[in-house]
């Protein structure tokens, strides 16, 4: 599932791709992508008008407009963004193609169609739509990870995976940042320590960072990621077996020699 590190990626592929070009043709191919808009409005509220830079909220890419509306794009399970030629043959899974100045045309591919594309005719809009959304999990500072943290019950991982507490981590993230920290996914939030808060909001900004320059949760060797997929899988730590469970209906894998609590 595309996370907070894959949605910058997303967002470097559109800047390359889309933004200052005027935007010619939208071409919609299955309107089952579109939330609270048609292919026609779509096309009305775009066409004619100039992609600017593109921000991001956790997993939401918001595809702003010079002086006009935002697309706002969530790519759900399966959701990319690649950038093409007009000319070049569309895949079974472009949902919606953007054809740009310049020879460029921007692709929102999605297999399941989980998610999809919403547009937001002004600021406020968005705001709307981003209302639900705890703090960005690149951008939260250490006190205002602290407190949104110290609001919430229940075990670290689905308080961490909880988009109205942080905005951004998915399943991967949130098992390599609790692995990073020592701490087991289960484990009460209201038991933390000050010193595993502070190692906890450590983590998540080293994990970030290096997710963020490789566009993805990587699946490095040194990385609990790289190790999950493994048939008997071993810490990269202390060299353990790892453990597989389930938490907050999510498929987890944690170390019990590495990771205490819960």
């Amino acid at each position: 599932m595309p996370e907070l590190p894959d949605v910058e990626g997303f967002r470097r592929v559109f800047r390359s791709c889309a933004q200052g070009r005027l935007i010619e043709r939208i071409e919609v191919r299955d309107t089952g992508v579109l939330h609270g808009t048609s292919a026609r409005r779509l096309r009305d509220a775009l066409e004619g008008r100039r992609f600017a830079a593109p921000g991001r909220h956790g997993k939401w890419l918001l595809a702003r407009t010079a002086g006009g509306p935002t697309l706002m794009l969530h790519f759900g399970m399966t959701g990319r963004l690649l950038c093409g030629r007009p000319e070049d043959p569309a895949e079974a899974h472009d949902r919606v193609l953007f054809t740009l100045a310049g020879g460029r045309q921007l692709r929102f591919r999605d297999q399941r169609k989980l998610q999809g594309l919403w547009l937001a005719e002004d600021e406020s809009g968005v705001a709307r739509m981003l209302d639900c959304q705890g703090p960005d999990a690149l951008a939260v500072g250490r006190e205002e990870f602290r407190a949104a943290l110290a609001s919430r019950h229940g075990g670290v991982k689905a308080v961490l995976t909880d988009q109205s507490v942080l905005a951004g981590l998915g399943n991967l993230l949130a098992d390599e940042i609790l692995w990073r920290a020592g701490l087991r996914p289960t484990c009460p939030v209201g038991e933390l320590t000050e010193a595993d808060l502070r190692r906890l909001y450590a983590e998540l900004r080293r994990t970030l960072r290096s997710a963020v320059t490789a566009g993805c949760v990587p699946p490095r060797d040194s990385w609990l990621t790289g190790r999950r997929d493994a048939p008997d899988p071993a810490c990269p730590r202390c060299g353990g077996p790892l453990r597989r469970s389930r938490v907050a209906g999510r498929g987890t894998v944690w170390c019990p020699r590495c990771q205490r609590g819960g």
